[in-house]
């Protein structure tokens, strides 16, 4: 079954000349049926709007302009942020991390490696001063030739689901579970940690008021993508929602 947007077939042609934006994306052929699909749709609106502009970009970002409408970030919701991620607004934070990774290979099963990172935590707790000859003994990363030290770490130079787990460990602190990140899973102690220092409200309060109403825009029309989807007679395929990077 050919698909189509309110009667306008989205072509093969199409597809095959949209594919190469969405590579990076997990199912490349789906993210660009979908982009064509949203973008087909905003096109269609702006045409019942008489909506006209120089080339149909234009016409989106028109089209966005006249029809979603997001509130700006007042200081009280920006003040109210800043109190609740000091981390985020914080110079010269740092931690001296090392870790043990178990990492999924075609021939082990996460199931084997949870089970294994399981046992090897259950013996650090026992016997924290064994950490080092553990991650020299199991550890799938380089590191742990060097007993699993990873050096002195700031924000920004680990995966986010990394960071965000090992800058909560005091110093000293190992984490009381594995950690799973794209790359398997992990053992994780904090060696030492220097807290940075916060900056002062008024130097980060226009970032913080341009990231929340970013936030905002993107969740408007995110919405303004479903009330359209929602209307619309989309044979061919179901979407599964409004995620797509034309509105990234």
């Amino acid at each position: 079954m050919s698909i189509s947007v309110n009667g306008v077939e989205i072509t093969d042609e199409a597809i095959e000349q949209e594919l190469p934006h969405h590579q990076q994306a997990q199912h490349p052929v789906k993210q660009a049926v979908h982009e064509l699909i949203l973008r087909t749709l905003l096109l269609q609106e702006a045409d019942r709007l008489e909506i006209a502009a120089e080339d149909d970009d234009a016409r989106v970002e028109a089209l966005f302009a006249q029809e979603v409408r997001v509130p700006q970030a007042d200081e009280a919701t920006c003040a109210t942020f800043y109190r609740n991620q000091p981390a985020l607004f914080s110079n010269g934070e740092m931690i001296e991390a090392r870790h043990i990774l178990f990492q999924v290979t075609p021939s082990v099963t996460l199931e084997l490696l949870r089970e294994t990172g399981e046992a090897i935590l259950a013996e650090l707790r026992a016997q924290p001063e064994r950490f080092e000859e553990l991650a020299k003994e199991y550890s799938n990363c380089p590191s742990g030739a060097m007993g699993g030290n990873l050096g002195q770490l700031s924000r920004g130079q680990t995966v986010p689901e990394f960071e965000d787990f090992v800058f909560r460990l005091a110093s000293g602190e190992m984490g009381d579970r594995l950690l799973e990140t794209r790359f398997g899973l992990h053992i994780v102690q904090v060696l030492r940690r220097v807290d940075g220092e916060l900056l002062p409200f008024e130097a980060v309060k226009s970032q913080i008021a341009d990231q929340l109403t970013r936030q905002s825009w993107q969740r408007a029309v995110h919405q303004y993508l479903q009330i359209l989807v929602g209307k619309a007679d989309v044979q061919g395929i179901t979407l599964d929602g409004a995620d797509t990077p034309l509105v990234q």
